[in-house]
């Protein structure tokens, strides 16, 4: 018997090929959309990107769902816990984002701190005598602090160490790796740019607030590309206005799209990108495929790859 999956968002067109030719596709992009699915098939697999919620009540209107699947890495938008206790299985693609996530942390770098996007405007409103008032610095001889040494950390350090950056970090516990091992106000003290790289739970939810904010460097810039509510963003703000940290770039923010966040995202020190760091075709190709392969080998009894199972010792 073919199994039923419901899509919360759209995948790639190769991706949604492969899902059709072992199993029956049907969607759930709005409301009504996924009422009506739900009110006609028994779902076995629910699959969705980044803002698709699989949570509690969703579950409970699909009593006979084997499979919680997230084209992506992390599982914020996945409740992960109630998922293990009925023992559904949460399928992501660990390690699929490291690559493109690491490069734009290093795009936001570099625009941040040669002030690139200050400089294009400028030259696109035709003022080219812009370069008489340019201010701006390079990433060669600067220390960069990582906190978070996951595969994103590790590929992050890998290029600020071929840009010619000093590499320390903190992270839950040190590793065997060729960068300084430092506790994160020692991280926060010494570094000229920190980079965020940690998961979001409890424990990290605002870890960077005002009085690690306090701890950094006046010329110091923070990048973000892992979750926008690590940050404090009220304290961020002040520390700005204050110049008491000299600029912030990221891909992510609490509110997407902003709305509380907008005084932060006009701050003239602030890039922030639309959480688009995965969006390049290879990746996001890559991340539908390695997803889709997975839940249809889940469905057909052929078993996924167990890196791909998020809760794996939670359901055995």
């Amino acid at each position: 018997m073919r199994k039923n999956v419901l899509l919360l968002e759209t995948i790639t067109d190769e991706a949604l090929a492969v899902l059709r030719e072992h199993v029956n596709v049907f969607t759930g992009y709005n409301d009504t959309d996924l009422k009506e699915t739900l009110d006609k098939e028994d779902i076995h697999a629910i699959i969705t990107r980044g803002k698709g919620q699989i949570n509690k009540p969703l579950m409970d209107a699909c009593p006979h769902l084997e499979v919680a699947a997230r084209c992506g890495v992390g599982l914020d938008n996945v409740d992960v816990a109630e998922a293990s206790a009925r023992k559904i299985m949460v399928i992501n693609a660990p390690g699929s984002n490291a690559a493109t996530i690491a490069e734009h942390t290093l795009a936001l770098m570099l625009m941040l701190i040669r002030n690139m996007y200050g400089s294009v405007a400028q030259v696109k409103q035709d003022n080219w005598g812009w370069r008489n008032q340019y201010a701006g610095d390079e990433l060669n001889g600067k220390t960069l602090g990582i906190l978070g040494m996951g595969n994103i950390g590790k590929r992050v350090a890998r290029l600020g160490e071929a840009f010619g950056m000093e590499v320390c970090y903190w992270s839950k516990s040190a590793s065997d790796l060729p960068y300084q091992f430092l506790s994160m106000e020692a991280v926060l003290q010494t570094s000229d740019v920190v980079s965020l790289h940690l998961p979001f739970n409890n424990e990290t939810n605002g870890i960077i607030g005002a009085a690690q904010l306090g701890q950094m460097k006046a010329g110091a810039l923070l990048v973000n590309t892992a979750r926008g509510a690590l940050v404090d963003h009220a304290a961020l703000l002040t520390a700005l206005k204050e110049k008491r940290i000299a600029g912030y770039a990221a891909d992510v923010l609490p509110d997407e799209p902003p709305v509380q966040s907008l005084e932060l995202v006009h701050h003239p020190k602030v890039i922030v990108t639309p959480h688009s760091g995965s969006l390049t075709a290879t990746t996001y190709k890559h991340i539908c495929m390695v997803t889709i392969n997975n839940v249809v080998a889940a469905l057909t009894g052929k078993g996924p790859d167990p890196k791909s199972i998020y809760n794996r010792h939670a359901i055995q």
